[in-house]
């Protein structure tokens, strides 16, 4: 691992989860990672865009949860089966990073729809087509069509989901659901343990559906472990 810079903290700023909140983020720029010591933030509540690896320091809250399934636990709700049956003609393809303007302009797409904002071709590629660690990107097509791609990171331990972005129009088939549920099947095929899924917040909608996929474990920030499985 090749560390640009030691950890150290962020200026408080407004949190993007809860309104009325400010957060402030411990971070460091790195690359060259390998897959264990890829394992070993993530296992750790780290969370990372390109080069950036941050996690949660904000005074007086943890409402930031890490989450993880136990991949040979996880059974698909009713609700999932659902969307599963609802995805019937959706085709799942993982394979290596792999940019293509279509990508970006699903991106901005999705950025727009949901923050209102479309960030620019920079910043996309900087967070997601930097590699410091092993990565994946996972591809969802309709009827030959790209209408949604995710990108992950793989560990020693686990897959991590980085971000997921879709068409509009693909909403109707519950996406985000739909990928977490294919991604955990990957994520058992490679024989890994662990799928991450990121921060649950209790409170902002986009966030705390991660609580849905079950079992999962949380990571405690007081104690610095993992506990669970819950569900």
């Amino acid at each position: 691992m090749l560390t640009f810079q030691e950890p150290r903290l962020s200026d408080e700023a407004p949190c993007p989860y809860l309104s009325g909140r400010r957060a402030r983020f411990e971070y460091f720029f790195a690359a060259g990672l390998d897959a264990g010591e890829l394992d070993g933030l993530i296992s750790a509540g780290w969370r990372k865009f390109g080069i950036y690896y941050f996690r949660p320091s904000c005074p007086g809250c943890e409402s930031c949860v890490p989450l993880r399934v136990p991949v040979a636990g996880f059974r698909p709700s009713k609700g999932q089966r659902r969307v599963i049956r609802k995805n019937i003609r959706t085709e799942a393809r993982f394979g290596p990073l792999s940019y293509r303007p279509e990508v970006y302009s699903i991106y901005r797409e999705h950025s727009l729809a949901r923050f209102g904002r479309g960030e620019d071709l920079e910043d996309f590629l900087s967070n997601f087509y930097r590699e410091s660690c092993p990565a994946l990107q996972s591809e969802y097509y309709e009827g030959g069509r790209l209408m949604a791609v995710g990108f992950l990171d793989r560990s020693s331990g686990g897959l991590s989901s980085v971000y997921f972005v879709f068409r509009t129009e693909f909403a109707r088939n519950s996406p985000g659901i739909y990928s977490v549920i294919r991604e955990i099947e990957l994520a058992a095929s490679l024989g890994l343990p662990y799928y991450y899924l990121g921060y649950c917040v209790e409170g902002c909608p986009r966030m705390e559906y991660k609580a849905e996929f079950r079992p999962f474990e949380r990571y405690s920030w007081r104690e610095s472990r993992w506990l669970g499985p819950e569900g």
